[in-house]
């Protein structure tokens, strides 16, 4: 069984979401849960911290895609940031970087949101 692990914290206005392990088919269902929770909440401005993601498969990117019209919806986003280059490439191949802003590192995502 997959190993994952979300971590959710709160600053300002900003929800931090860290995602440790593998996202894959079996954990999706967490993401999943963690974007509606949010939403939920009008919680919509969300940075994913990736710095702990060591693997994602087509079901992991699934979610990101099927929650970003929701979140942009209400004037929010989902911005990337820490991603290894192995994961990187999973998200360049299949165009992410056209549709997300994908930063360096946390804080230079959640500066974005500012900017």
């Amino acid at each position: 069984m997959s190993q994952f692990l979300i971590r959710s914290r709160n600053s300002g206005d900003l929800d931090i979401l860290e995602i440790d392990g593998e996202l894959d088919a079996h954990t999706a269902t967490q993401l999943e849960d963690a974007f509606k929770a949010l939403i939920g909440r009008n919680r919509t401005r969300i940075v994913v911290n990736c710095a702990e993601l060591q693997y994602i498969s087509s079901a992991g990117l699934g979610v990101f895609m099927a929650y970003i019209e929701d979140v942009r919806g209400t004037g929010g986003d989902i911005k990337l940031s820490n991603l290894s280059p192995k994961v990187y490439n999973v998200f360049d191949l299949l165009g992410f970087p056209a549709l997300y802003d994908i930063l360096d590192d946390e804080t230079e995502a959640v500066a974005k949101f500012s900017s």
